[in-house]
């Protein structure tokens, strides 16, 4: 399949989802949700697929909405923010945090507005030393979407979130490993080389085990301990009976390296 808006390959194991307007940031249009969403349910469909690397071209990630792609005449009453976040935005962020495989976030330039939730919504955020992370949505009297009002406060805190929130400064990638929003910061030279060594990881780990950690930490928010535990057996009895806890289990005895089928 050709793409217009982004770039998109599998190979060994490894998709890698680049989003290509450089020009413009790599801001969503509605043809770029339509294309990342096409090649998002491939990555579903693909069982030889074992990770989601997610990036950017050019200096920035992604500046979230292309305002020019739903501008609004002076006079005009407006334009229904609900159904761009209904129709694009929460189906873009839910399929991240439910493809039963790791999703990695290389932030390569700035990551703004809905593109800043977007990073994530991920699993694993790696960024450049020059990127950066910016709630712009009070810059034009929004709310932070795609997940924002809930990821940033369980992340960072109450304090922090509305302050980044309500004054949209600049996070740099720096303060973002610090305040503990991303997993890591890393020099720009080394951030592509270090997504795709963990991409490889990756590939070759145990994905069914590494896709029932995303649901359970992802229900651990709303379930109480009792709740939590009860999931946790039925979850470790259902991977007791799984091909790589097996394999594991025999290569730990043999010294050997598994062989993990993701299954």
């Amino acid at each position: 399949m050709n793409y217009d808006t982004i770039q998109f390959t599998i190979d060994a194991g490894i998709a890698t989802l680049t989003l290509n307007r450089p020009e413009r940031l790599n801001s969503f249009t509605q043809a770029m949700h339509a294309e990342v969403r096409a090649a998002l349910d491939r990555v579903r469909a693909d069982k030889s697929v074992r990770v989601l690397l997610l990036t950017g071209a050019g200096r920035g990630f992604c500046a979230g909405q292309d305002l020019n792609d739903r501008a609004v005449e002076p006079g005009a009453p407006g334009v229904d923010l609900g159904e761009s976040v209904e129709k694009y935005y929460a189906p873009l962020v839910t399929t991240l945090r439910t493809l039963p495989m790791p999703v990695i976030c290389a932030v390569n330039g700035v990551a703004a507005g809905a593109g800043a939730n977007l990073a994530l919504a991920c699993d694993i955020v790696l960024a450049a030393q020059s990127a950066s992370f910016i709630e712009a949505f009070c810059k034009l009297g929004l709310i932070p979407d795609s997940g924002g009002t809930w990821v940033l406060p369980r992340l960072l805190g109450p304090a922090r979130a509305m302050g980044l929130a309500l004054l949209g400064d600049k996070l740099p990638a720096e303060k973002a490993e610090q305040w503990g929003l991303i997993w890591r910061c890393l020099p720009d030279a080394e951030l592509m080389n270090e997504a795709m060594a963990m991409a490889r990881h990756f590939a070759s780990a145990p994905t069914k085990g590494l896709a029932y950690t995303k649901k359970a930490m992802l229900a651990s928010s709303t379930n109480t301990l009792e709740q939590q535990l009860a999931l946790e057996g039925q979850m470790m009895r259902e991977l007791g009976y799984s091909h790589d806890y097996r394999e594991g289990v025999a290569a730990f005895i043999a010294k050997r390296t598994p062989d993990f089928k993701g299954e």
